[in-house]
């Protein structure tokens, strides 16, 4: 017996019946596994059972459906998302809205060492300016001009930077990518 208890085989249309069951077509189900539509395609047209990592994944999402919803990037609602990453991980997604000054995040990840805001689940616009300067060079740099002038940036801005660097600071496998 194996060590876990995850089938090693699953058939075509058990594929479908989880597609089915989490309201999907073929398309979006294809996003959320990677794939492309024309792979769900054959998945659910096979007649011998399927196999390989596709099978794990499935068997999850059967398992524990609620986990599509929890992965799901919820629909922009400002003119900019912010996307902090660890690798190639998303781990916070930040919506924020300049003109009113408040920001909306949710976190992709339990720990919160990979969270943009650590603990704080309900940061205020402060908290995200905060964030933004620590994912940038210090504003007392010393030949801080030269860094800006190299960035093609006429003045400090924390977001312009970002779009310069990718918020990538020295040491650390976070980015950030920014959607406006």
């Amino acid at each position: 017996m194996d060590n876990y208890v995850i089938s090693r085989k699953i058939s075509g249309q058990s594929v479908r019946t989880l597609r089915e069951k989490l309201k999907m077509t073929q398309k979006e189900f294809a996003d959320l596994t990677c794939s492309s539509k024309r792979t769900v395609e054959n998945w659910e047209s096979k007649k011998e059972p399927l196999s390989g990592p596709i099978v794990t994944l499935i068997e999850l999402f059967m398992r524990k459906p609620e986990l599509v919803n929890y992965m799901r990037i919820p629909p922009r609602t400002t003119t900019m998302r912010l996307y902090y990453m660890y690798n190639e991980m998303v781990c916070t997604v930040i919506d924020v809205n300049e003109i009113n000054r408040n920001i909306t995040i949710r976190n992709y990840i339990d720990n919160p060492l990979f969270r943009a805001f650590g603990v704080n689940t309900q940061p205020d616009y402060d908290d995200y300016e905060e964030f933004l300067k620590s994912r940038c060079f210090p504003e007392s740099r010393d030949k801080m001009k030269i860094e800006l002038e190299q960035l093609g940036i006429p003045f400090y801005d924390p977001i312009l930077i970002i779009e310069k660097t990718q918020g990538r600071v020295e040491g650390d496998n976070f980015s950030i990518k920014i959607e406006r």
